[in-house]
């Protein structure tokens, strides 16, 4: 049962006769942290000006209409108007009772089941998978496992870049730059360097192309800046005026330096190399060289396609290997080549609907004045990553009718997330798509993070780091030396990759976030291993005590919240399904990691104030082992909704 839910379904009446909308209000009933009160209600307050009454007056109204004298001792009301609720032990406690025998600990399956579609991850298959990809995959793998065990029909969509302008710069590269012994011996490692090595000639052309106008925009936002500093009038409101119009001149500034900056250090990474500065010149036009590979390939050219064939096997071999090491997998992995055949009827659906239209040679989609337009086909006849998308969500409906299709991808794709979603109603979808945005992996001088070499670190090299550090941790802790050395490799193997995957789940996942290995591999606090630590000292107590645990939860054994630390660890427990709710409402997954980290902080209370096999008779002791049990049971699965694995020793 969900307890939060139930209050605000009892609260409603009460509130919907004094308001129109009551859904604000009823937001206000919250968990108190407070020993008075195990929910309480602040709604009160806002509603004086409403009703011109005090609050006090309205908290006590309102508790005169509500009955939950079920679940509740008589509410109080408290302070200029706050309304304490604090639950009957004994229901409490009969709630606990009935989740020991019960698989799902008491939360019930959704009622009303949605059909959701998730996108996540999806990277590029022609280069390995590197920091950028952490967020995406962890995060949607999480609210993934948490909306399945809701009870909601999800599919797992992994929509990878298997086909366009990567492959077609993979294949310029194979034909130009092989290194045929390092593709026999490590064909992704030199895929890779054949990506790396196009990207950075077509990098450093463009900066050389783009140089002058990048100086001579420089030079003219300085002479403006001049000007108007200048001219600063007397009159003290236009003042005000001009001093807000010159900070903007210098923030352009500030980034058309930024932006040369940039061009600058391609173009000497470049011309510092003999090497590369013979291949940049040899192959002028690069970019226009590999889009022309893009487009044979597109077109079915017979060396391209098998080219495109021999490849995608290796890049899908290495990109199975990471998510393997992550513990993640999907229902589908349609990539983009699927839609590929799909792509001319898109663009005859939109100008059948009379949404596309031709502009200076390209078909696009318009939204009026204030917006730019979305590009469906360019002048050249290649289609976008919106055209793929479009022709992902008409399958998509087509093949699951879902009620919800969500995209975890990062915030900057927002605005084409807002175009593709506003003509996809158009086309005339009914569902409710979703835009999961996340902020990026800094590094500790506040840039996205990347190696020292100064590329995005790559996903295999970060977790292997992690497990190293973690082993390091393993043989440092007072456990380590009574493991085995198979043992302690598992547990730092383990640990690792939780550190990592936890590091990132326990932020707002709309917040940039500083990557540590110091901060996610802490003992204390809120990590991954403080809480796979407290998971397996829970276990260790039946190990300790030799409690078969499978005959004390068919004991009907009873259990007992007589004292404060026991009372609070079974609110806790009772409080799982609420997490669970709150973490899908905006499909924030930190809100079950700080509900498990409450949970084992609770634990740590109890375990502290409260004897578990030295309790103080056999009735109380196998009432604290039924509620190390629940713990133990609700801390594995919550972190397992996580995507977090869990040791029975540690």
């Amino acid at each position: 049962m969900n307890i939060h839910a139930v209050l605000q379904e009892r609260f409603r009446p009460a509130l919907a006769s004094r308001v129109d909308d009551p859904t604000e209000l009823l937001e206000m009933i919250r968990p108190s942290a407070q020993d008075a009160a195990d929910y309480q209600a602040n709604f009160a307050m806002p509603l004086k000006g409403v009703l011109g009454k005090s609050p006090r007056d309205i908290a006590g109204e309102i508790v005169g209409e509500v009955d939950v004298s079920d679940m509740f001792e008589p509410p109080e009301v408290a302070g200029p108007g706050f309304i304490n609720l604090r639950l009957k032990t004994d229901w409490l406690r009969d709630q606990l009772q009935s989740a020991v025998a019960d698989e799902r600990l008491s939360i019930p399956p959704a009622a009303d089941p949605l059909t959701i579609v998730i996108d996540y991850s999806s990277p590029n298959v022609a280069k390995p998978m590197h920091v950028g990809h952490i967020r995406s995959t962890v995060i949607g793998d999480a609210i993934y496992r948490i909306l399945q065990f809701l009870g909601h029909n999800v599919i797992s969509d992994n929509h990878v870049g298997d086909w366009g302008t990567q492959f077609g710069m993979i294949i310029y590269g194979y034909k130009n730059f092989l290194s045929a012994e390092a593709f026999e011996t490590n064909p992704v490692g030199e895929l890779s360097r054949l990506y790396k090595l196009v990207s950075q000639l077509e990098a450093y052309q463009e900066a050389v192309e783009k140089r002058p106008a990048e100086i001579a925009q420089i030079a003219q936002r300085k002479a403006a800046i001049a000007t108007a500093e200048a001219n600063a009038p007397a009159d003290a409101k236009e003042a005000k005026k001009h001093k807000k119009a010159l900070k903007k001149l210098q923030r352009t500034l500030v980034d058309c330096e930024r932006k040369l900056l940039s061009a600058e250090r391609k173009i000497k990474a470049v011309e510092s190399s003999p090497e590369l500065l013979a291949l940049a010149t040899e192959h002028a036009s690069i970019h226009d060289r590999a889009l022309a590979e893009t487009a044979r390939l597109h077109e079915g050219d017979e060396e391209n396609v098998r080219l495109w064939n021999e490849f995608l096997p290796h890049c899908r071999d290495d990109m199975l290997r990471i998510y393997q090491r992550l513990g993640v997998t999907f229902d589908r992995e349609l990539g983009e080549s699927f839609y590929h055949d799909r792509l001319a009827g898109v663009i005859e659906n939109l100008r059948a609907k009379g949404l596309a239209e031709d502009s200076e040679g390209a078909v696009c989609v318009f939204f009026g004045e204030s917006e730019t337009p979305m590009i469906v086909q360019k002048s050249d006849g290649a289609y976008l990553y919106s055209t793929t998308d479009l022709a992902t969500i008409d399958y998509r409906m087509a093949e699951w009718n879902p009620d919800v299709i969500l995209y975890v991808v990062d915030h900057r794709q927002h605005d084409h997330f807002a175009k593709l979603f506003k003509v996809a109603r158009q086309l005339g979808h009914d569902v409710d798509l979703r835009h999961l945005a996340f902020g990026t992996v800094l590094g500790s001088d506040g840039t996205p993070y990347k190696t020292r070499e100064g590329d995005a670190e790559t996903l295999d090299s970060l977790l292997d780091e992690a497990v190293t550090r973690a082993r390091s941790v393993v043989d440092q802790t007072q456990a380590g030396p009574t493991l085995s050395e198979n043992e302690k490799q598992r547990v730092a193997s383990v640990v690792g990759h939780a550190a990592v995957k936890y590091r990132d789940l326990s932020h707002n996942r709309e917040s940039d976030y500083e990557f540590s290995y110091e901060k996610m591999l802490a003992l204390t606090g809120d990590t991954a291993p403080y809480l796979q630590m407290g998971y397996s000292r829970v276990r260790s107590i039946f190990e300790k005590g030799g409690v078969d645990v499978d005959e004390l939860r068919g004991s009907g054994a009873a259990i007992q919240l007589n004292e404060p630390a026991e009372r609070q660890l079974g609110l806790q427990l009772r409080q799982f399904g609420e997490a669970l709710e709150r973490a899908v409402i905006d499909y924030r997954p930190n809100v079950l990691t700080e509900y498990v980290y409450a949970l084992s902080t609770a634990y740590a209370r109890f375990f502290e104030s409260c004897h578990v096999l030295r309790a103080e008779s056999e009735e109380l002791k196998q009432s604290r082992l039924l509620l190390c049990d629940l713990t133990a049971r609700t801390l594995r699965r919550g972190l397992e909704l996580l995507g977090i694995e869990v040791l029975e020793r540690m």
